[in-house]
């Protein structure tokens, strides 16, 4: 009996061994483990140290290259418009230097230089020979008995400047007004015909620009007198195209 006790006690032993400890437990081996005086504890201690030289200069370093791209950027546009404003300024030079050069060459006064194209225009007045009759003076004349003043006028002093500058070589320019075509003329005619084109220049400027006309009278006379005083060809012999 007591060998069959014992072999029946001896599992029950064994299987209260290896059964695993209660939170409790646990927890009371702890407390007890801490209460012992030999046992170490733990404890937390500040130090206080230099800061290296280098980490500053890294953190300095690292907030200078987050704001290297801006700085980048803002240049670039800086430079850009600084070469497009010296840019837009050369061009408005030298499109002012073309216009003025050319403004110099329509208004110039003196002689052409070598063969120079001539003007078929003094404004908006065609003076071309072609366009023009051969008998201006006569058919000034006519336009004017029609009634019609105006367009004998402008026949007038169309013709004036194309014999001015076709057959006497007179430097008008496409936009020189009736003044200066006198002050040119003056250099190429003699005092008669120089007398004759501002009697005419008058007429025109009359019917033109004051709001009457010259007397029929008047008018007749500068159509008689406008193939003498004004010939299609210079007279042989006449320096420089000067009417006889």
């Amino acid at each position: 009996m007591l060998v069959l006790w014992g072999a029946g006690a001896l599992p029950a032993a064994v299987a209260a061994t290896e059964a695993s400890p209660t939170r409790e437990q646990v927890k009371a081996a702890v407390d007890k483990v801490r209460a012992d005086p030999n046992m170490p504890g733990t404890k937390t201690e500040k130090k206080l140290r230099f800061k290296e030289r280098d980490d500053e200069e890294d953190e300095a370093e690292k907030k200078s290259d987050s704001l290297d791209w801006l700085r980048d950027f803002v240049k670039a546009v800086a430079e850009g418009a600084r070469w497009l404003v010296w840019g837009l300024g050369a061009l408005a030079l030298a499109w002012l230097a073309i216009r003025l050069h050319r403004w110099m060459q329509v208004r110039a006064g003196g002689a052409r230089p070598g063969k120079a194209p001539l003007p078929s225009h003094v404004g908006s007045l065609d003076i071309r020979p072609e366009s023009l009759p051969d008998d201006i003076g006569n058919a000034a004349a006519a336009l004017w008995q029609r009634g019609q003043h105006r367009p004998a006028l402008s026949l007038l002093y169309r013709g004036a400047l194309s014999r001015l500058v076709h057959a006497h070589e007179v430097p008008v320019r496409a936009a020189s007004t009736e003044g200066e075509c006198m002050q040119l003329s003056a250099t190429r005619l003699v005092p008669d015909s120089q007398a004759f084109f501002v009697r005419l220049v008058g007429a025109w400027q009359l019917g033109a620009y004051g709001g009457r006309l010259p007397s029929t009278a008047q008018v007749l006379a500068v159509c008689s007198e406008f193939d003498l005083r004004l010939p299609a060809t210079a007279p042989a012999g006449s320096p420089k195209g000067v009417a006889a």
